[in-house]
C-alpha cells in the first residue's frame, strides 16, 4: 500500500479514514503501555534482587518520557516530508526492541542497563511513533479536529488498561526479577505497533470532505495562515501552549509515577488490587483524551485547559486524605481524566493556532512539554514522599502548581492570522487576539 495516492475525493475514501483511526489506536495502545510503569516501580522496590529506592525506581520512566521529545521532534519533521508509515514502523520497532532488551537487566547493578534500554531506546521509539497518527489524522479529519485528535491519542491512554494486570501476572511469576516480564510484553508491543503502522498514509493532494465548509466548522477555520515550525517559534503562543502542556503533564504524571504505591500506602490496597486500579485508571486516561477534546470543540480549548488544571489541583489537595478506597479511586480517576485530556486537546489547539500543514513538526517540538513535565513531576513527588512516605507534602505541592497554572489559559490567545471568523474562538476567554 503506497503512502501517496492520486488526488481524488470520494465518499469511499471518507469512510476509509475511519480504518486509519483503528490502525492508529492499535499503535497507540502498544506504546501507551508505558503508563503501566508504576506496577514495575513497586515490584522493583520490593524485589530482593533490585531493591530500588523510590527515586531509582522512577528513573527509567523519567528517562523514557524525557526521550519522547527527541523522537517526536525528529519523527514530526520526517513524517511531514516523507509520509507517516515509515516513521511509525521505525518507531514501533525501536520501542519494542528497547522493551525486550530491558528484560536483560536483572539486578540492582544493572539499573543503568534498564535506564538505557527501557528509558533511552524505547523512549525514543515511542516518540517517533506517537507523533505520527496525531498529525496524520488531523489531515484526514479537518471537520472533527478536536474529537479525532482525542481518538488519535486515546489508545495511548488505554495502553495500561490491559498491560497493568498482565504485567502484574508476569511479575508474580518471578517477583525477584520483575524485569523478565519485559520480554513477552516487548514481543506483544512489536506485533501490535507494526500491524497498526502498516496501514498509515496521508490523504491525497486536494483531498476534501464532502459537505464540509471550513468557515462554518468548529470554532476556528482552516483558511487562516499555515505557520511553519520556525514561524510558530517566533510567536508567544507557541511558548504559552507548551507551558500549559508542561504543567498539565507535571500534575498528572506525578500520580501516574506513584500510582500503585500511593494506592497501597494511602488507601490500603493490596499490590494486586493496586495494579488493577492502575489499569482501570488508564481507562480514564484514555477516555479523557476523547472527552476533553470533544468538549473543547464546543466550549473552546482554553476553557477546557482551565477546567483540567483546576480539577487536578483540587483532587491533589484531597488525595492524601482519601484513606477510603472508593474516595481515593474517584480522585485518582479525575486526575487521570484531566491528564489524558491535555494530550487529547493540545494537538487540536496547536492545529487551531498554527494550521495543520506542518502539524507534525510544530506539535512534535511542543512535546518537549511532555518530557519536561515527565521529569519534573516524578522527581518532585519521589523526593518529597521519600522514605517517610510524606504524601501530604508531595501532593499538596503538586496541587499548588496546578492551581497557579490556571493563569496561563486565561492569557493565551490565538494568533490574529488564524482568527479568520469573528468571535469564533476562545478569544471569548482570553479577551481577543494578538
Amino acid at each position: 500500500m503506497s503512502e501517496s495516492q492520486p488526488a481524488k475525493t470520494s465518499h469511499g475514501m471518507i469512510n476509509a479514514r475511519w480504518g486509519l483511526v483503528a490502525a492508529a489506536l492499535l499503535l497507540q495502545f502498544s506504546i501507551g503501555a508505558v503508563y503501566a510503569w508504576s506496577v514495575f516501580a513497586t515490584a522493583l522496590q520490593k524485589s530482593h534482587v533490585f531493591h530500588l529506592t523510590k527515586v531509582e525506581a522512577a528513573l527509567p520512566f523519567e528517562v523514557t518520557i524525557g526521550m519522547i521529545f527527541i523522537g517526536t521532534f525528529i519523527g514530526g519533521r520526517i513524517q511531514d516530508k516523507r509520509g507517516p508509515r515509515t516513521v511509525a514502523l521505525t518507531g514501533g520497532v525501536i520501542y519494542g526492541i528497547g522493551v525486550i532488551l530491558a528484560s536483560f537487566a536483572q539486578s540492582h547493578d544493572q539499573l543503568p542497563l534498564l535506564v538505557a534500554t527501557y528509558g533511552v531506546i524505547s523512549g525514543f521509539g515511542l516518540g517517533l511513533a506517537y507523533i505520527v497518527p496525531i498529525a496524520m489524522l488531523q489531515k484526514w479529519f479537518p471537520d472533527r479536529r478536536g474529537l479525532i485528535t482525542g481518538l488519535a491519542v486515546g489508545g495511548f491512554g488505554f495502553g495500561a488498561v490491559l498491560t497493568s494486570p498482565i504485567a502484574q501476572a508476569f511479575i508474580n511469576s518471578n517477583k525477584d526479577v520483575p524485569t523478565k516480564a519485559f520480554l513477552p510484553l516487548g514481543v506483544g508491543y512489536l506485533v501490535l505497533s507494526l500491524t497498526g503502522a502498516s496501514f498509515f498514509r496521508n490523504p491525497p493532494q486536494g483531498y476534501r470532505v464532502p459537505g464540509y465548509t471550513p468557515a462554518m466548522a468548529g470554532r476556528v477555520v482552516d483558511s487562516g495562515k499555515d505557520y511553519t515550525q520556525t514561524e510558530s517559534l517566533r510567536t508567544p503562543q507557541w511558548y504559552l501552549l507548551t507551558a500549559i502542556l508542561t504543567l498539565n503533564v507535571t500534575a498528572g504524571i506525578s500520580l501516574i509515577s506513584q500510582a500503585a504505591g500511593s494506592a497501597t500506602d494511602i488507601a490500603g490496597y493490596s499490590a494486586t488490587a493496586a495494579a488493577s486500579v492502575v489499569g482501570v485508571w488508564a481507562l480514564f486516561n484514555g477516555g479523557g483524551r476523547i472527552i476533553w477534546a470533544a468538549f473543547s470543540d464546543v466550549t473552546g480549548r482554553m476553557i477546557a485547559f482551565l477546567a483540567m488544571l483546576g480539577l487536578q489541583g483540587v483532587c491533589f489537595l484531597l488525595l492524601p486524605l482519601a484513606h477510603n478506597p472508593v474516595a481515593f479511586f474517584i480522585l485518582g480517576a479525575v486526575i487521570y481524566l484531566c491528564y489524558g485530556g491535555g494530550f487529547g486537546t493540545m494537538p487540536a489547539t496547536a492545529g487551531d493556532f498554527f494550521g495543520v500543514r506542518n502539524a507534525g513538526a510544530i506539535y512534535g517540538l511542543m512535546i518537549v512539554g511532555w518530557s519536561l513535565g515527565g521529569i519534573i513531576g516524578p522527581q518532585i513527588v519521589a523526593t518529597l514522599i521519600g522514605t517517610h512516605k510524606s504524601y501530604g507534602t508531595a501532593y499538596t505541592t503538586i496541587a499548588i502548581i496546578a492551581l497557579v497554572s490556571m493563569i496561563l489559559p486565561l492569557i493565551t490567545k490565538i494568533p490574529r492570522k488564524r482568527q479568520t471568523v469573528s468571535e469564533g474562538y476562545l478569544g471569548e476567554v482570553a479577551g481577543g487576539t494578538t
